[in-house]
C-alpha cells in the first residue's frame, strides 16, 4: 500500500497553446528523465512528447503521450493531452483514466473556449486538479483576473497558493504563501531553486494573500479552523494536510503560477502535485458485475485481489497493436491470460511496456496504479480486462458524435489496399473517427470532429501507408426531425409461397424535446398479447435501423419518441424479420408524415481580435448567419463569443487572417443541433437531390 500512496496518475490538459507540451518538456528535464530541453517549434526535433512528424511540424500536439518520472520519491505517471478541440477524445479518454490532472491557463487568454471543455470532462470522470497560470512572462500576463475568471466562469473555489513578483518583462519569481519565502529560479535553465525573505514592497500584499488563503482553507478543513479560532499560526503540515484534503473532494482548486517557457515556476508545480493530487489509493472506481446482472461493484486499489484494467487507447503500429492500459485492481503478468469483458473471450498478454513518449521499457509485472502499454491481445478503446474468474466492466468514456464529413477515393487501384488498411487502423484508433462507404454516392464517407481531424488523417494515410487519395468536399453531418405528432398503422404482408410474412403495428411518433438528452426513445403499451412480447424487441429494432436515414435529404433522424399501441399477427406467418420490416416502412412514413426539418451544427466560436478589427469581424460572423453572444475586453484585445453554423465555418482562418492583418486567432467548438432556416433547407435537400442523381450517372 505505501508504494500505491506514492503514485500519482496526472494528465495535463489545457486551452490549445497554453503551453502544456512545454510544461511537460520543463517537468521530463527538472525530474531527470530528458538531460536538454526542446522547443515545441524547435529546430532540433521538437519537443519531446509530440513525436510525431506531423505534431513536429505543425508545432500541435495530436496524440496524447505517457511517461513516467520521479520525483520527491513519488513515481508520477503524466500524460500530455492535446488543446485543440478536434482532438478532444484524446483527452475525454486521458482523464477517465487519471487520478488527478493540472489544468493549465494563460496568464493573458485566461479561461478560453476549450478550457471550458476540458473542465466539463474532468467533472465528468470527478477529477481533482490544480490550476498552473503559464505564460507569466507575456505582456498582458493578469493573474488576479485569471483566478476571477475561474470562478466566474468555471465555478471553482480558486485558492491561489503563490504571489507573482512582478509580470512580463518585469516576472522574476514567485512568493510562497505557505512558507512566506520569495522563490527565484537560478541558473541558465532556472534548476536552482533558490529561498528567500520576501522583499519589502511585497510584503503587505503577501501578508493579505495568505490571510485570504488561510480563511477560504478554513471553510473546508475544520481542523484548520479550530487552529485559527485559537488566535495561533497554522504549520506548514496543517496547511498543506488542509489543501490537499480540500482538492481531493474537489472543494477547492489550488491556483500556482510561472513560466514554462523562462523555466520559473515548473518545480513548485511538481512539488504541488505530488503534494496535494489523488493517489490510487484515494479514488475509488466503478463497475458492472457481469455476473451479477450488471449490479454496480466498486473496485479498490487493492494490489492482492483479482486484476482489472481498462484499455483506454488503441495504437495500431507496423509490429502490432499497442493497448494503453490503467491497472485499477490486482497485479498484471506478462504471458497470463486475461478477459476481455465485452466479448468474455480470454486473450495471452505478450509484452508490458512501461512509456516514455514513443520509446518503450519492458516489465514483467503491472500492478494496480500502473499506466502501462500492452501486446498480444486485440480489444478497443474502453475494454475492461480481467482475471478469468470475475466478469467485470469499467465505466466506459464519453465519445461525442462526428460533425463532419469528407468523401474520398484511391487515386489507383494499387492505393485502394493501404486506404483500407489506414481506415481500418484509425477507426480502430479514434472511436470519433468514422469510415464508411455510401453505396448511393458510390464513394467512401470519412466522419470526425472538424477540418484539421479529417486533415491529419488523410496526410497520415499519404505519409504512412504512402497512398494516394482524392479528396472531395466537406461534408455537414446533418440530422432531420419530426416537429409534429402522427399516428401511424401499417401493415405488412407478403406471400410468396410457403410461409409469409405478416406484421401489422400501430401507434404514435411523438416529437421529442430536441435539447433533451436523448436523440429516440421507444415505449410499448400493447395491451392483451395483441403482438407477441418476443416480437416487441423486433419492432424497437426495425425503427432504430430506419433512423439513420431520414426521407428528407437521408440524415439521421433525431429527436422522436415511438409508442407502440396496438398490432397484430399472425400464428404462423408472423416473424422476428417480417416485425423488422414492418417497423422500418412504418417509420419512413411517420416520419415523413410528421414534417421533418432539417438541423445543423453549430459551433461555439471565440475569436481574439485587436480592439480595431472588432467591427469588421462582427459583420463578417453576422453574414456568415452567426450571433455574438458575449464580448469582453481583454488587454488590447477584444474577446468574441459567438454561435455560428458549421457550414459557414470552413476556410475561416484564412479570411480571419486576411482582414486582421494576421493578428486574430480563434478556437470553435460543437455547441449543439439547431433548425435552419426555411431557404437555407431547401438549398440542402436541393444539393443532395444534385449529388444522388450525378453519382448514378
Amino acid at each position: 500500500m505505501e508504494r500505491l500512496s506514492n503514485i500519482r496518475n496526472i494528465g495535463i490538459s489545457a486551452h490549445i497553446d497554453s503551453g502544456k507540451t512545454t510544461l511537460t518538456e520543463r517537468i521530463l528535464f527538472y525530474a531527470g528523465r530528458i538531460h536538454r530541453m526542446q522547443e515545441v517549434k524547435g529546430k532540433e526535433g521538437g519537443a519531446t512528447m509530440d513525436f510525431m512528424e506531423l505534431e513536429k511540424e505543425r508545432g500541435i500536439t495530436i496524440t496524447s503521450a505517457a511517461t513516467t518520472v520521479d520525483w520527491d520519491g513519488k513515481e508520477v505517471n503524466i500524460i500530455d493531452t492535446p488543446g485543440h478541440v478536434d482532438f478532444t477524445v484524446e483527452v475525454e479518454r486521458s482523464l477517465r483514466v487519471l487520478d488527478g490532472a493540472v489544468l493549465v491557463l494563460c496568464a493573458v487568454g485566461g479561461v478560453q473556449s476549450q478550457s471550458m471543455t476540458v473542465d466539463r470532462q474532468m467533472r465528468r470522470y470527478r477529477v481533482p486538479r490544480i490550476a498552473f497560470i503559464n505564460k507569466m512572462d507575456r505582456v498582458g500576463a493578469d493573474p488576479i483576473r485569471v483566478v476571477g475568471e475561474l470562478e466566474q466562469k468555471l465555478g471553482h473555489v480558486a485558492v491561489p497558493l503563490q504571489l507573482p513578483m512582478g509580470a512580463g518583462d518585469d516576472f522574476e519569481g514567485l512568493i510562497d504563501l505557505i512558507l512566506m519565502k520569495a522563490v527565484y529560479f537560478d541558473g541558465s535553465a532556472g534548476e536552482t531553486v533558490r529561498y528567500a525573505d520576501i522583499p519589502a514592497a511585497y510584503a503587505d500584499d503577501a501578508d493579505r494573500a495568505r490571510n485570504g488563503m488561510l480563511d477560504t482553507l478554513s471553510l473546508y478543513d475544520d481542523e484548520l479552523m479550530e487552529v485559527m479560532l485559537e488566535g495561533t499560526d497554522p504549520s506548514e503540515d496543517q496547511i498543506h494536510t488542509a489543501i490537499r484534503r480540500a482538492t481531493i473532494a474537489r472543494e477547492i482548486t489550488p491556483v500556482m503560477l510561472g513560466t514554462a517557457y523562462r523555466n520559473k515556476g515548473v518545480q513548485c508545480l511538481l512539488d504541488g502535485t505530488v503534494r496535494y493530487l489523488s493517489s490510487p489509493l484515494d479514488r475509488v472506481a466503478y463497475a458492472c458485475d457481469n455476473a451479477n446482472d450488471g449490479a454496480e461493484t466498486t473496485i479498490t486499489a487493492d494490489p492482492g485481489g483479482p486484476m482489472v484494467a481498462m484499455a483506454f487507447k488503441i495504437c495500431d503500429e507496423p509490429f502490432g497493436q499497442v493497448s494503453y492500459a490503467r491497472i485499477y485492481q490486482g497485479e498484471m503478468k506478462r504471458g497470463q491470460m486475461y478477459k476481455i469483458a465485452r466479448t468474455g473471450k480470454s486473450q495471452r498478454i505478450g509484452r508490458i511496456y512501461r512509456l516514455h513518449a514513443e520509446k518503450r521499457e519492458d516489465l514483467d509485472t503491472a500492478r494496480a496504479g500502473d499506466i502501462v502499454g500492452l501486446m498480444g491481445i486485440d480489444c478497443v478503446s474502453g475494454d475492461t480486462l480481467c482475471d478469468q474468474e470475475i466478469s467485470l466492466s469499467l465505466e466506459s468514456m464519453h465519445c461525442p458524435e462526428p460533425v463532419i464529413s469528407i468523401a474520398i477515393e484511391a487515386a489507383g487501384t494499387k492505393d485502394r489496399d493501404a486506404v483500407s488498411k489506414a481506415l481500418n487502423r484509425f477507426g480502430k484508433e479514434d472511436p470519433t473517427f468514422h469510415a464508411h462507404f455510401d453505396e448511393d454516392a458510390g464513394q467512401t464517407i470519412l466522419s470526425g470532429m472538424g477540418e484539421l481531424h479529417l486533415e491529419v488523417y488523410i496526410e497520415r494515410i499519404k505519409r504512412e501507408y504512402k497512398a494516394e487519395v482524392i479528396v472531395g468536399k466537406p461534408r455537414i453531418q446533418y440530422r432531420e426531425a419530426p416537429t409534429v405528432e402522427t399516428k401511424f398503422n401499417h401493415k405488412h404482408k407478403k406471400q410468396t409461397g410457403g410461409s409469409g410474412q405478416f406484421a401489422h403495428i400501430i401507434g404514435r411518433l411523438i416529437p421529442l424535446d430536441l435539447d433533451g438528452d436523448e436523440d429516440y426513445e421507444f415505449e410499448a403499451k400493447v395491451a392483451g398479447g395483441r403482438i407477441p412480447t418476443e416480437y416487441i424487441p423486433s419492432v424497437d429494432k426495425g425503427f432504430q435501423m430506419a433512423r439513420p436515414k431520414g426521407p428528407l435529404a437521408g440524415f439521421e433522424v433525431v429527436g422522436v419518441k415511438m409508442l407502440l399501441e396496438d398490432g397484430s399477427s399472425h400464428a404462423v406467418d408472423s416473424s422476428d424479420l417480417a416485425f423488422q420490416v414492418c417497423a422500418r416502412a412504418t417509420f419512413r412514413e411517420a416520419v415523413r408524415a410528421a414534417k421533418p426539418v432539417l438541423l445543423e451544427p453549430i459551433m461555439k466560436v471565440e475569436i481574439e481580435v485587436p480592439a480595431e478589427f472588432q467591427g469588421t469581424v462582427s459583420g463578417d460572423i453576422a453574414s456568415r448567419r452567426g450571433l455574438i453572444i458575449d464580448s469582453e475586453i481583454k488587454a488590447n484585445a477584444v474577446v468574441l463569443t459567438a454561435e455560428v453554423p458549421l457550414a459557414k465555418m470552413f476556410g475561416y482562418s484564412t479570411d480571419l487572417r486576411s482582414q486582421t492583418q494576421g493578428q486574430a486567432t480563434f478556437s470553435m467548438e460543437f455547441h449543439s443541433y439547431r433548425r435552419m432556416p426555411g431557404s437555407v433547407q431547401e438549398e440542402i435537400i436541393e444539393a443532395v437531390r444534385k449529388e444522388k442523381a450525378a453519382a448514378k450517372k
